[in-house]
């Protein structure tokens, strides 16, 4: 990724624990789930090793100022790492970090 900040929109929270565990600075990981059925461009967002949402990748989900998990996809192998700078609701919005190989 370019020197630019770039923050993306995590979702699906309160399909797993809701926003109560997230914390602000919070480092989470995240993964190209290459085997979604739902999405192909999915990136599932882990904590402590266990998976808690997903880069939003819908107009309706994706927080303005935010890139969609299509825009981010492509710009790291197979795991990148963000942190969290904000909670919102039922969403958070990270910065993110690709890791060098």
């Amino acid at each position: 990724m370019n020197n630019e900040r770039n923050y993306i929109t995590i979702c699906h929270l309160e399909d797993h624990f809701g926003t109560g565990f997230l914390k602000v600075k919070d480092e989470l990981i995240l993964k190209k789930e290459k085997d979604n059925t739902y999405d192909d461009e999915a990136i599932a967002v882990y904590k402590d090793a266990v998976r808690c949402g997903y880069v939003a990748n819908s107009v309706c989900s994706v927080a303005r100022g935010t890139l969609s998990a299509g825009r981010v996809y492509d710009r790291f192998e197979e795991e990148a790492s963000c942190l969290v700078r904000f909670i919102i609701e039922d969403r958070a919005i990270a910065e993110v970090f690709v890791r060098k190989a």
